[in-house]
C-alpha cells in the first residue's frame, strides 16, 4: 500500500532548503590573556544560536550569542540555557553552534546551561517550526506545548533499558476489512502508507491499533498513538503493553505530575521507549526513528488544542508523517470532512469493511417516527420515549443486558420556557437562562434558579404574556435518570458524566444514563442503546453539528451487541435525515462525502483555509487593514459576538478570513506578520488569531 509523494493539498512544507542571506562575519574572539574576571570566548565554535522564550511575534528568530570558555562543554545543541534578553534573565534553547555571525556588535555571552540534556533535537525543532508556520504562531508558543517542564531529579536518572524488539503481529484483525491487511504489511515493511481506518461496530480498536504499533516497531521503528481522553488512553495503552511488554509503551497524558511526566517524555527522547500513548500533547512526543503516527476519532474537539497556536492533532501528525516518510492513521467509527477531504484527493487510502463483515457487526437501528411505529403509537412522532424505546430496552433486560441511554444535556432540568408562549425564562437581576437543579430543599422540591448568578425564582411571570407557569424546554441527564427509573422499577440506574465518568459497567440488567462522549464500555456489550433528544444535537447553530451528531450516535452505537445477537437502536430523530440515514445504514463515509460537496459549494474548510481575528473593534480593525492577504483571501464580517461594554456598545467582534487550499500557508504568514508588527508597535489591547478554528458560527 503506498501513497503519493506530493501533497500540495494539505500545503504540507517542503524540504528546507539552503537561502543566501547577509555576508557572514567571524565572531570576534578576544585575546588569549584579558583582565581578571573577563570571560573568555569558547575555544571552538563560540557563537550559539538561541531561540528565546518570549511569546512576541515580531521576536520570533534566533539571536546569537558568545558560548563562554567555561560553558564549551555543557553548551550543546538542543540544551536549555539562559541569556540576558532587554535586560531580563529568560529562558531560551540553544539551536546549534557556529564559527560566525551576522549581528555587527559585540555578542552578549550565555548566562548559564541549565541542563546539557538536548531536548531539543533537529527533528523536534523543524517540527516545531513548521507548525508554528502552518498556524501562524510563533515557536517559542509552540516549544510551550511540546516540550514538558525540567525535573532536576528525573534528568539525573539514568536511562532505562530498551526493550526487546517485538515479533510482528497476527493480522487476522487487519483482514476483515478491505486494504486492512496491505496496510498492515506496508508498516510492517516500513513504507509510507496513509489511511482512513472506519472501525466496525463492536470492534476491539485497542487491539488493533496495538498491532499496527507492533508492527512498526517489529523493523525497529517508533509508533505515536494519540486518543482523546484518559480512558481511551487506559484502554489502548493495555492493549499495547499485552503486545509490547510493560517497557515497551509509555503513556503520557497532563494528569501525570511534573517528575513522572519528565521521566516518561526523557525514555521516549533518549530512545528507551519505542511507542507511545497518550493525550494531545503526545503528539510531539520525540519518538526516534518513528514508522507510524495514529490519531484516533479525529472529529473529537478534544483533539485540539486550546493554547496557541492552538495545533490540531491530525494535522500535526500529518505532517510528522509527511516530513519523515511514516505511515498514518486517522482511525473512528465515523469520518469527518477533513479525513474524507484526504480519501478524495489520493493523499489516503480508505481501509473499511465490506457490507458482509457490516450486517454481522452492526446492531439494528430504529428511527423514531417509521410509518409501522406510527401506526401502532400515534404519539411516536412527539414522544421523548415512545413505545419502541421501552420495547427495546425491556428485551435488553430479559436478556440480561444493560441498556444505554444517551442524553445531549447534563444537569436536571437545564432550560425553562414560558407555559403558555414559550419565551425562554431568564433570571430578573442578571438575565441569565434559568433552570431547576434537581433535588429537594427540606423536603420541598427545589424552585428554578439561575444557570449564571444560581439566584433562586420564586416569583416568575413571563414578561411577554404574564403567564407564572413554566415548561421544560430541554431534559438533562438527571431528570431523564429519574424518570427511567420510575419506567423500570426494580432496574438499576447508574449515570455517567461531567461528576463522574464510569469507564466500564457489568454486563447484566441496568439503565445506564450518561451524556455524549461519557459512555461506559458494557461487557459483553450492551442490548440496546436509546439515543434520546437528536434534536438538541442537530438544532445546534455550528458548522459540524451534523457530523458531531452523527459520530456522537456512532459512537454509542457501535457499543450495542451486533444485531444477530439481539442489539438494538433507537434514535430520537425522523429517519429521512440525512445523518439517521447514515446511522441506519452504517455508512459514515456517504455522509462525509455529502458534508464536504455543501462546504466546497459554501467556501468553508476543509474546501478553504479560514482565519479568525477576535478582540475590540478597534484592535480587529486594526489587524484588518494592516493584513496582506493572498490573491484569493477575502474577509468575512467583522460580527459582533454579544459582549456589550458598560456604554451598550460592542465589546467584542470577529472577523473571518478564507482563502483557497493551496494558499493556506501564505494566510498564516500573513496573520503572523501582521501580528509582529502589532506586537512591534506594543498594542495594549488583547486580541486572539487563530488559524482553522473548530468554531465558526
Amino acid at each position: 500500500m503506498s501513497s503519493s509523494e506530493s501533497a500540495p493539498l494539505w500545503d504540507l512544507p517542503e524540504p528546507s532548503r539552503a537561502v543566501p542571506g547577509p555576508k557572514a562575519r567571524p565572531a570576534k574572539k578576544k585575546p588569549a590573556r584579558s583582565r581578571k574576571g573577563q570571560q573568555q570566548p569558547a575555544p571552538e565554535l563560540p557563537v550559539a544560536r538561541v531561540v528565546v522564550d518570549l511569546p512576541l511575534a515580531h521576536l520570533d528568530r534566533p539571536f546569537d550569542y558568545q558560548v563562554p570558555e567555561k560553558l564549551h562543554e555543557t553548551a550543546v545543541p538542543g540544551c536549555r540555557v539562559r541569556v540576558r534578553f532587554a535586560g531580563q534573565l529568560v529562558d531560551g534553547y540553544l539551536l546549534e553552534r557556529t564559527d560566525t555571525t551576522e549581528y555587527e556588535r559585540k555578542l552578549a555571552y550565555l548566562e548559564r546551561v541549565t541542563s546539557s540534556e538536548a531536548v531539543l533535537p533537529p527533528s523536534l525543532h523543524a517540527l516545531c517550526r513548521s507548525v508554528a508556520d502552518r498556524y501562524g504562531g510563533t515557536l517559542s508558543d509552540v516549544l510551550r506545548l511540546a516540550l514538558p517542564p525540567r525535573h532536576a531529579k528525573a534528568e539525573a536518572e539514568p536511562p532505562a533499558e530498551a526493550a526487546p524488539m517485538p515479533s510482528p503481529p497476527d493480522g487476522a484483525g487487519w483482514a476483515r476489512y478491505e486494504r486492512g491487511g496491505a496496510f498492515l504489511d506496508a508498516v510492517t515493511k516500513g513504507g509510507p502508507a496513509n489511511a482512513v481506518w472506519q472501525a466496525l461496530p463492536g470492534e476491539d480498536w485497542p487491539r488493533r491499533l496495538a498491532e499496527a504499533a507492533a508492527a512498526a516497531v517489529a523493523q525497529g521503528r517508533g509508533a505515536v498513538l494519540v486518543v482523546p481522553d484518559h480512558r481511551d488512553l487506559a484502554r489502548v495503552h493495555e492493549a499495547c503493553t499485552d503486545l509490547l511488554g510493560d517497557n515497551g509503551v509509555v503513556a503520557l497524558i497532563a494528569g501525570l505530575g511534573p517528575a513522572e511526566r519528565y521521566r516518561r517524555w526523557l525514555a521516549v527522547l533518549r530512545g528507551s521507549v519505542r511507542v507511545v500513548v497518550g493525550t494531545r500533547a503526545a503528539m510531539f512526543a520525540p519518538v526516534a526513528d518513528p514508522g507510524l503516527f495514529v490519531v484516533w476519532d479525529d472529529g473529537d474537539d478534544l483533539h485540539l488544542d486550546p493554547h496557541a497556536p492552538y495545533p490540531h492533532v491530525r494535522d500535526v501528525l500529518m505532517d510528522r508523517a509527511h516530513a519523515t516518510g511514516s505511515a498514518l492513521l486517522v482511525g473512528g467509527f465515523a469520518r469527518t470532512a477533513e479525513a474524507q477531504l484526504l480519501v478524495e484527493s489520493g493523499w489516503a487510502q480508505p481501509v473499511s469493511a465490506g457490507r458482509t463483515e457490516l450486517r454481522a457487526a452492526a446492531p439494528r437501528v430504529t428511527p423514531v417516527g417509521e410509518d409501522f411505529d406510527v401506526a401502532r403509537d400515534e404519539a411516536a412522532r412527539v414522544a421523548r420515549l415512545p413505545a419502541v424505546a421501552f420495547e427495546a430496552a425491556r428485551q435488553a433486560f430479559a436478556a440480561g443486558l444493560p441498556t444505554l441511554v444517551q442524553v445531549p444535556r447534563r444537569g436536571y432540568v437545564p432550560g425553562l420556557a414560558c407555559g403558555q408562549c414559550r419565551t425562554p425564562a431568564h433570571c430578573r437581576r442578571c438575565a441569565g437562562p434559568l433552570g431547576l437543579p434537581g433535588g429537594s430543599a427540606e423536603g420541598a422540591p427545589r424552585p428554578p434558579a439561575c444557570r449564571w448568578c444560581g439566584v433562586p425564582e420564586t416569583a416568575f411571570r413571563c414578561p411577554a404574556c404574564g403567564s407564572v407557569r413554566l415548561r421544560a424546554v430541554v431534559v438533562g441527564a438527571k431528570r431523564t435518570a429519574e424518570e427511567m427509573g420510575r419506567a423500570f422499577p426494580g432496574v438499576p440506574v447508574r449515570t455517567s458524566g461531567a461528576a463522574e465518568v464510569l469507564a466500564t459497567v457489568p454486563g447484566r440488567p441496568a439503565l445506564v444514563v450518561c451524556t455524549p462522549g461519557a459512555e461506559p464500555v458494557a461487557e459483553g456489550g450492551y442490548g440496546a442503546a436509546l439515543l434520546l433528544d437528536g434534536w438538541a444535537l442537530l438544532g445546534r447553530q455550528d458548522l459540524r453539528a451534523a457530523e458531531e451528531t452523527l459520530r456522537r450516535w456512532m459512537a454509542a452505537a457501535a457499543l450495542v451487541r451486533p444485531a444477530p445477537s439481539g442489539g438494538r437502536v433507537v434514535v430520537g430523530a425522523e429517519a429521512g435525515l440525512p445523518v439517521v440515514q447514515a446511522l441506519v445504514r452504517w455508512d459514515p463515509a456517504w455522509h462525509a462525502g455529502q458534508e464536504l460537496e455543501q462546504r466546497r459549494e459554501l467556501g468553508f474548510p476543509p474546501a478553504m483555509r479560514m482565519a479568525s481575528v477576535e478582540g475590540s473593534p478597534s484592535a480587529v480593525g486594526a489587524v484588518l487593514d494592516d493584513l496582506s492577504l493572498p490573491g484569493t483571501g477575502e474577509v468575512l464580517g467583522p460580527v459582533p459576538l454579544g459582549e456589550e461594554d458598560e456604554d451598550g456598545n460592542t465589546a467584542r467582534e470577529r472577523a473571518l478570513i478564507r482563502v483557497a487550499r493551496p494558499e493556506g500557508r501564505a494566510l498564516a504568514k500573513a496573520v503572523h506578520e501582521a501580528a509582529a508588527r502589532r506586537d512591534a508597535r506594543k498594542a495594549a489591547e488583547p486580541i486572539r488569531i487563530q488559524v482553522d478554528p473548530l468554531d465558526l458560527i
